[in-house]
């Protein structure tokens, strides 16, 4: 628990030979009955005319008390950002100046008094106005010589009238001894002290009531984004969608050749991405120092070759694609040969092993090419820095990898042919 208290304005008199007289908020801290310890340290170590001194205490016992005691309002000219930031992050506003300066009070009001409010716009922190030192010449004369006197005082109804400016408490302190620091300036700060505690209480029991409450009804587990429910209970077509895609190569990025030239199989970066380190490091989505695994590198290079895309290539469509797919060429004639049962299987998630295992033997009709091409397969479902077993590939880590991987191109650059604008911004 913390009360943060930002006190802006010089309290002594610009013209007065005491120099040493402390400060309001430093003779708060050292009569206050209710300090128990302070951190001077922190203002130690500010030397000259520092822009803010930082002081720390326990208050109420174990409360903590942040003290940002600002003298030259010129903060507000020179840094408004950590002006406005110490007003918003206070619990209370402390404005003090010396009822013998008029020009500094007259300062204070026509420039740094809107500055203050409009940080204070969209807040509600208290402020206490504290005018202090005794009235050295009484009644100020009106008369024009006197009020452009800079020794004029401040008047208790120029106080009040800034006070009612800001909402603000008015206090006056002839002088800072025990009366008017302990009992008058003290009882007011730490009533609102106290009201501050109280209402970060309040709010910290609401939002832990309101997380309770959040907790107490779980949204069902689901794992396979076939098996999501849609609206009317509608069976998901997640897993054909992707099929489809597959099957009418709409939107593909990607041409796999072997290296005759012979035909091409269609595919989509971000599908063959989400999957695989290996196709990450061949589309440039990760580098070759992002990956430190040798083997995976080793099979891009000896497996695959990319080159630039064909201008006059046509989709399945017949219609020439706004940019030309990324050629890459299998060099293994082999693995080539069962590309499109690979693909069937990487677009199915990467967990039907069994599946591609039987379509693989079909095809190629050979034990030894079989386990070759397999081979190939686990590899590029290989993880940076793990083995690779048929177990993994068996495993449901592959399925939980597929279902949660796509999301690591949502909302990035990465990938993206899509930018969708939403009132005006960009998410």
């Amino acid at each position: 628990r913390s009360v943060n208290i930002v006190a802006f304005g010089n309290e002594r008199d610009g013209f007065s030979e005491d120099n040493q007289q402390p400060s309001l908020i430093w003779s708060y801290l050292g009569r206050s009955a209710l300090i128990s310890q302070i951190d001077s340290s922190l203002s130690a170590s500010h030397v000259g005319n520092p822009v803010f001194t930082e002081y720390q205490a326990c208050v109420f016992g174990n409360v903590k008390l942040v003290v940002h005691d600002c003298p030259v309002w010129s903060i507000f000219d020179s840094d408004w950002y950590t002006s406005c930031r110490l007003i918003r992050g206070a619990d209370i506003i402390v404005i003090k100046y010396s009822v013998n300066d008029k020009t500094s009070f007259q300062e204070l009001k026509d420039s740094y008094v809107p500055m203050v409010k409009k940080a204070l716009n969209h807040c509600s922190i208290p402020v206490i106005i504290s005018a202090i030192g005794a009235r050295k010449n009484g009644v100020p004369c009106t008369c024009p010589l006197c009020i452009s006197d800079r020794r004029s005082c401040v008047t208790t109804s120029e106080g009040v009238q800034l006070a009612k400016e800001l909402s603000a408490t008015y206090l006056e302190l002839h002088a800072l001894n025990d009366l008017y620091i302990q009992k008058y300036f003290g009882g007011v700060l730490e009533y609102f002290m106290i009201q501050s505690l109280n209402q970060k209480s309040s709010e910290k029991m609401k939002k832990r009531k309101k997380m309770q409450k959040c907790h107490r009804v779980q949204p069902p587990q689901l794992e396979q984004p076939e098996k999501m429910p849609i609206l009317k209970g509608e069976a998901s077509h997640y897993n054909a969608d992707l099929h489809n895609l597959l099957c009418c190569c709409q939107c593909a990025d990607v041409a796999f050749y072997p290296e005759d030239l012979s035909m091409a199989v269609e595919a989509h970066k971000i599908i063959l991405c989400s999957v695989s380190h290996l196709f990450m490091l061949l589309f440039g989505v990760k580098s070759p120092s992002d990956t430190h695994d040798a083997s995976i590198m080793q099979l891009a290079q000896s497996l695959f070759a990319v080159e630039a895309g064909d201008p006059f290539l046509l989709s399945s469509l017949g219609v020439p694609p706004c940019v030309p797919p990324v050629r890459v060429v299998v060099k293994d004639a082999v693995f080539c040969s069962c590309l499109p049962d690979i693909l069937h299987f990487i677009y199915s998630g990467a967990f039907q092993w069994e599946r591609l295992e039987e379509d693989v033997k079909k095809k190629l009709k050979c034990s030894d090419k079989t386990e070759h091409v397999l081979e190939k397969v686990k590899c590029i479902l290989k993880t940076p820095g793990k083995l690779n077993t048929v177990k993994d590939c068996r495993s449901h880590q592959i399925k939980w990898l597929y279902n949660t991987s796509l999301r690591l191109f949502f909302n990035t650059p990465v990938l993206a042919d899509v930018i969708f604008k939403i009132q005006g911004t960009v998410p």
